[in-house]
């Protein structure tokens, strides 16, 4: 089943997937064909967006979108494995790029797997993109719809007045104006959440409607397992305390009420720092 964060990824891509293929692979005369189904039987993941494109110069090939929200070590390993499945099941070569939303270090983030053992190598290169380092204009340039959302993450849109004329142009347009949530998710990264409230003008309970925040805040809920939690909560931590909210898991782990756990997941909902969640920690759930 494919999950909420995916179907909004798939859903912004298809705004203008033309547009999308050019930007990611840079062949200008790329033009994109079906989206087609990413879901592999041999793992128990979906690679976000994988698209069928043809190009004069390099005919038929798929292009594999991979979009994190934050950069992992294991990404390169699983670039490899994404580009080898969707070309055995397709039969058609694949171009993959890794599109990474949140800053998680300053660390060089590769942009191939490669293998030696005992001289046999395995070698997958992949096209790398970071958001913090994409300049803004070119979400309102090229036009390039599927980035308006993300556009207080992006190079030089960190500021009230962009993200201002994102949210117009979102609204204006019918196809678009229901993304607005995913601007207010992502915009409470770079200003404080009382001046997102005022530039999108409604409660920010609305942020709950963001299918990106439901894979943050909700993961797990629906069947209320431990497993899901802790990684429901780990995920929530680290995206809005980076590693400094990570640190705290081997003290949530302990814990293994169920209530309890959903208790703190409640709880990040509403903490404005660590300090906030470790003392909520030690008073009510050690």
């Amino acid at each position: 089943m494919i999950k909420p964060a995916d179907v909004s990824t798939k859903r912004l891509i298809s705004l203008a997937p033309d547009n999308w293929v050019k930007w990611v692979t840079q062949i200008p005369d790329i033009v994109a064909g079906e989206i087609l189904n990413s879901e592999f039987q041999w793992i128990s993941r979906e690679s976000d967006v994988l698209i069928r494109v043809e190009s004069p110069q390099h005919g038929k090939f798929l292009v594999l979108n991979e979009l994190q929200l934050r950069y992992k070590p294991e990404m390169p390993r699983r670039m490899r494995a994404y580009a080898a499945l969707a070309e055995e099941k397709y039969n058609l070569p694949t171009y993959p790029v890794l599109i990474n939303i949140l800053k998680a270090s300053d660390a060089e983030i590769p942009t191939s797997y490669t293998l030696n053992i005992a001289g046999l190598r395995a070698i997958q290169d992949y096209r790398v993109i970071n958001l913090w380092e994409v300049d803004v204009n070119i979400a309102f340039a090229q036009p390039l719809p599927s980035l308006l959302p993300f556009v207080p993450i992006l190079k030089g849109g960190d500021n009230e007045s962009t993200i201002r004329d994102a949210l117009r142009i979102l609204r204006a347009d019918e196809q678009l104006n229901k993304l607005e949530t995913v601007l207010g998710f992502f915009a409470t990264f770079v200003l404080d959440s009382a001046i997102v409230q005022q530039i999108l003008r409604w409660d920010m309970a609305l942020l709950e409607q963001s299918p990106w925040y439901q894979e943050i805040f909700s993961k797990g809920e629906e069947r209320g397992r431990k497993e899901e939690l802790y990684s429901g909560i780990e995920l929530a931590l680290e995206i809005k305390f980076s590693d400094q909210g990570s640190e705290l898991m081997p003290i949530i782990s302990q814990i293994t009420d169920l209530q309890k756990l959903k208790a703190i997941q409640q709880a990040i909902k509403t903490v404005n720092t660590v300090n906030e969640l470790q003392q909520i920690l030690s008073t009510n759930f050690t």
